[in-house]
């Protein structure tokens, strides 16, 4: 090896060449290479599926490639990698799910991987507090070391992470949907937080599905497609929907598809809703064939209206009406049986059993109209109503018996939405519908919104993004701190000014 080539090696956090994974015959990767410069963001893109999670887990030591032309870590040419191996050399990982402890305190928390495999003694309390805070003052955070961190908003949940890594000396960082669940001025701590990791010469791998903080964020994306690498670009003079092609291989057309529907027969009608702490003076309708979007900053009380709109909750004031006729409903099950379905922003612990089946997931909420002659579940009827709704929202699946967690984020959505469609709703929740799922998904999930709202189907959409609010609503509601403080017509108002009054 020349000087130079020492020389080009040492300005590497990460360098694989020739990469290839194979699971069950299937080329999870094929031939990938990539690189991640010190003290580099650098995002990783693509749709699930698309080998991302492999790729981390070959360089954690999770996972083991078939081949691997050279894998390199900090300048070092290693012929293998384990989790061991890949700890001790400054690799850290924080997932989507953080790994936390939520019983434990703070500092427990951050010095806990620290403490790992040492023998057995007596903790040093006040060293373990010194050392978090140390750690903390370096990311410009403080944090109340005591509290447990079942008490801590999911923002600083992630801080607790972040910190856990750099008590270890991580100097390469991978972060798995980071920003997912926070606010937008949450969001935006997070991402200074991840420019102080680099200018103190920490690289950082940035996966998110949310386009515009990758381009905010990163100064090269990877992009894998299908297993394969299809290129690494500057984000500089990269655009949202550019990224998006890249990524789906097609061209992904956001427009505004707004209509005037306040002509249609009005199929909800809500009058003064309140709820004391959570929401007040609600006054919302929804009329055939309307996507209505709904958005704020989390804390708004946009869940919570939900919630009480299907019975989760009971209203201390206000009235409802659904198809002209008082709809107050004393539970979900009441709900739905009266044509109001909800899709859960919370699909892996509410909107799914995770342990059952696609079919089984498919029908659950329509068990008592496919049984037989003798009241058990005919599997006839079962199975031609999961073909069904798999035929209609374009699912892609194994075997309907398959494991509900087989599937990518985009299709487990889409089965949550059969489950819902299927028993035939007058008005649908979707609360946040597109959380976890990757670009093109989520361009199938929207088409599948207004293709149900053309058959007349009323819908309350509540997201995070104005983008998808913006594109895929007849009218946007903006809720702040409880109440509904504007209307925008998605034909008069842009992108930019739509934030401005939403963010500002």
């Amino acid at each position: 090896m020349t000087s130079s080539d020492v020389t080009d090696s040492q300005q590497y956090a990460l360098r694989l060449v020739g990469v290839t994974k194979i699971f069950g015959g299937v080329r999870a990767l094929n031939n990938v290479d990539f690189e991640v410069r010190r003290g580099e963001v650098h995002c990783l893109a693509g749709e699930n599926g698309s080998g991302k999670s492999t790729l981390i887990k070959i360089v954690t030591g999770v996972h083991r490639p078939e081949a691997a032309e050279r894998m390199e870590l900090f300048g070092e040419t290693l012929d293998t990698l384990t989790p061991v191996i890949a700890r001790a050399r400054g690799v850290s990982v924080i997932w989507q799910d953080l790994a936390l402890f939520p019983n434990m305190s703070v500092a427990e928390n951050i010095a806990f991987d620290d403490m790992v495999g040492l023998a057995p003694r007596g903790v040093d309390y006040a060293d373990m507090r010194k050392r978090a805070k140390a750690v903390l003052s370096k990311l410009n955070v403080s944090l109340d070391l005591s509290a447990s961190l079942e008490s801590l908003p999911i923002a600083q949940r992630q801080i607790v992470a972040i910190a856990r890594a750099l008590m270890n000396d991580s100097q390469l960082i991978f972060m798995d949907e980071p920003t997912a669940s926070l606010t937008q001025s949450e969001t935006d701590a997070l991402l200074d937080i991840v420019r102080t990791l680099s200018s103190e010469g920490v690289a950082v791998v940035f996966v998110s599905h949310r386009l515009a903080e990758v381009l905010d964020i990163a100064e090269r994306v990877t992009v894998l497609r299908d297993g394969c690498l299809v290129d690494v670009f500057p984000t500089a003079g990269m655009t949202q929907s550019r990224l998006g092609e890249l990524m789906t291989g097609h061209v992904l057309d956001e427009k505004v598809v707004a209509c005037d529907k306040q002509d249609a027969p009005c199929v909800f009608k809500a009058e003064n809703l309140a709820r004391r702490g959570e929401f007040n003076g609600i006054d919302l309708s929804i009329h055939a064939g309307e996507v209505v979007g709904l958005i704020g900053l989390i804390g708004a009380g946009r869940t919570e209206l939900a919630h009480a709109m299907t019975g989760m909750t009971r209203l201390d004031e206000g009235t409802m009406h659904l198809n002209g006729q008082p709809f107050a409903p004393s539970s979900l099950r009441h709900a739905i049986a009266q044509g109001v379905a909800y899709v859960s922003e919370d699909r892996l612990q509410l909107g799914l059993l995770q342990k059952q089946s696609i079919a089984d997931n498919t029908v659950i909420s329509v068990l008592d109209r496919i049984l037989n002659a003798v009241g058990l579940i005919s599997g006839r009827q079962k199975n031609a109503l999961v073909c069904d709704w798999v035929q209609q929202l374009g699912v892609k699946i194994g075997e309907p018996d398959d494991a509900i967690s087989t599937l990518s984020g985009g299709n487990q959505q889409k089965v949550v939405l059969a489950k819902w469609l299927a028993t035939e709703p007058k008005l649908l929740i979707l609360d946040c519908p597109t959380v976890g799922v990757d670009v093109g998904a989520r361009a199938g999930i929207f088409r599948i919104v207004r293709d149900l709202a053309e058959q007349g189907l009323a819908i309350l959409l509540i997201t995070d993004e104005v983008t998808e609010a913006l594109f895929n609503s007849d009218r946007v509601i903006h809720m702040h701190h409880g109440r509904i403080v504007d209307t925008h017509d998605p034909r008069k108002i842009s992108v930019n000014e739509l934030e401005t009054a939403i963010y500002v």
